[in-house]
């Protein structure tokens, strides 16, 4: 009988990286999530969370981005985007927290860092999962993707909606735990632990050992 698990090795032609929301929006301070705040406000508030985007989330996720393109392995990005410019198309849930990226501007971009290829897949969305939201099941399913590594933010909002909703969805899912981000160390490690029952945790360091070993054995 054979044993399931889901810890098991990528396969890289079945697998897909996933950047979800790394955007102006919300990865910049002068994006609209921090309109009105002053930048005292925006250190108390979120200070957390650019510091660790800026020394260690954003830079792992170059590393993975990197290294997925040199193993040909599907790169997606997914980030907050309202298919209006008034958003009465979001979910209920962007509507009561006032989630609005209006369709096509600045804060809808993807971070110059981790800037999209001319033929990667950007998928706008309007709720916390992206499965929820866009049609990212059925392109998978197109691709042959059978396993899935996340990174970006909120490690325990959208990216943990995301990896639970995946998880139900039959894809095997490895979280990059040290390219994910969210506003509070606290956060970040129970979003980790609660979730670990749905995924492969590995660092960016050993997902990337991983690529290349697996990379170099196909060669």
């Amino acid at each position: 009988m054979t044993t399931l698990s889901r810890d098991v090795p990528i396969e890289p032609r079945h697998t897909a990286v996933l950047f979800i929301d790394v955007q102006n929006y919300n990865c910049d301070v002068r994006g609209a999530e921090y309109a009105g705040m002053s930048e005292a406000e925006i250190k108390t508030r979120f200070g957390y969370f650019f510091s660790t985007l800026e020394k260690s989330a954003l830079p792992n996720m170059r590393r993975l981005l990197h290294a997925a393109r040199a193993a040909r392995i599907e790169v997606l990005h997914t980030l907050i985007e309202s298919q209006t410019q008034d958003g009465r198309d979001r979910s209920l849930d962007y509507k009561i927290t006032g989630f609005h990226v209006p369709k096509g501007c600045w804060d809808a971009q993807v971070v110059p860092a981790l800037a999209p290829l001319p033929d990667e897949m950007v998928f706008p969305k309007t709720s916390s999962s992206v499965f929820i939201s866009t049609n990212i099941d059925y392109v998978l399913r197109n691709l042959g993707t059978r396993y899935l590594i996340m990174a970006g933010c909120l490690t325990d909002q959208c990216v943990d909606s995301a990896v639970r909703d995946a998880c139900d969805l039959g894809y095997l899912v490895t979280v990059a735990t040290d390219a994910c981000v969210t506003q509070s160390e606290e956060r970040q490690i129970s979003a980790l632990r609660n979730n670990a029952g749905y995924c492969r945790q590995r660092s960016t360091a050993q997902l990337l050992e991983e690529i290349s070993a697996l990379t170099d054995a196909a060669a």
